[in-house]
């Protein structure tokens, strides 16, 4: 049997794609996350602090066009430069030998990725728990952004689990989704929206200033490229032939403001049996138990069987799209 040589172009860019993100997330076990300096989500970070500064005003304000213009153009404009320079830099790596273009597509998709920094710092909540409650809030403090100070020993397990439920979305299965779909410029594009989002995101004041319409476009672009990636990612977490099944996740994920976080989340929430909320906000599967210090591990399992299942996933899907457009 022959193989025509569109059909064999095809396979040779799918292995390629393929082992570029089985790269990255080698290069992410073994050596983790790069120097700030050379982080491209840091220099996303940097470039929106220098904006958020200029476009949200301080205080409350009663500003909508104004600020919500101004944080759509900052957006566009960082977006598109981080796409134009992710689509050169990968133009220039589809040149050299299919090896080296795994090779520095791996390398430039792990930052990326970050798998390994969220294993070890959810981890490391339970770790400091052991020493004492303070010790357990502090170290989650590092994650999430709400206030740590009154949380029980219980809470403090919930808001970690539910801090890697979400960040496997954010931080693995969502950049991997967009590297499926449109290459490294996807995946680079997707987290600049997702790092806009967690700086801007917000309703109301933050840090002095007003982010209620500053923000808006940032939180609303988030949402809509993390919608069908944050439904991936409970797939995985929860796996389709569990019981409870889909309408039970369906329910719980709804119980959240967020039209995304609350998948992924729900999903771990009863993959673990457990009840898990954020007071005064809402509850997720409410008949379950509390954590306890033994399902840190069983979640931390979980999450590197989905990580491991998306990239397994992603390589499926570009063999099937290279067989798909033979010639």
């Amino acid at each position: 049997m022959t193989v025509s040589a569109a059909t064999f172009d095809a396979l040779l860019t799918a292995g390629t794609m393929s082992a570029a993100l089985w790269t990255a997330l080698l290069i992410d076990h073994v050596l983790g996350e790069p120097p700030a300096r050379w982080h491209p989500v840091v220099w996303f970070g940097h470039y929106l602090g220098w904006f958020g500064t200029r476009i949200a005003p301080e205080g409350l304000s009663a500003a909508r066009a104004r600020p919500f213009i101004g944080g759509a153009l900052a957006w566009c404009v960082g977006a598109a430069v981080v796409y134009g320079i992710a689509w050169s830099l990968e133009r220039v790596l589809w040149m050299l030998p299919f090896w080296a273009t795994a090779l520095g597509l791996g390398l430039l998709l792990k930052p990326l990725l970050a798998w390994r920094m969220l294993h070890t710092e959810v981890l490391a909540v339970e770790a400091a728990l052991g020493v004492s409650l303070d010790a357990g809030r502090a170290q989650l403090s590092r994650l999430v952004s709400r206030e740590v100070s009154q949380l029980s020993e219980a809470e403090v397990r919930e808001s970690a689990i539910e801090s890697l439920a979400e960040n496997l979305n954010d931080s693995v299965v969502a950049p991997i989704f967009w590297f499926v779909l449109l290459g490294l410029p996807g995946a680079a594009v997707y987290r600049f929206a997702n790092t806009a989002d967690a700086m801007w995101g917000y309703l109301g004041l933050r840090s002095g200033r007003d982010w209620t319409w500053a923000g808006k476009w940032a939180a609303r672009a988030d949402d809509v490229l993390s919608w069908v990636p944050a439904r991936i990612t409970a797939l995985l977490l929860h796996g389709l032939a569990r019981r409870p099944g889909w309408r039970a996740l369906r329910r719980e994920a709804q119980r959240t403001p967020s039209p995304n976080s609350g998948w992924p989340m729900a999903a771990m929430a009863l993959r673990l049996g457990v009840r898990m909320g954020k007071p005064g906000v809402y509850v997720l599967n409410a008949n379950g138990r509390l954590p306890q210090s033994d399902d840190m591990p069983c979640m931390a399992g979980f999450g590197g069987r989905a990580v491991c299942g998306a990239v397994a996933l992603a390589t499926l899907v570009f063999f099937l799209g290279a067989l798909a457009a033979r010639g």
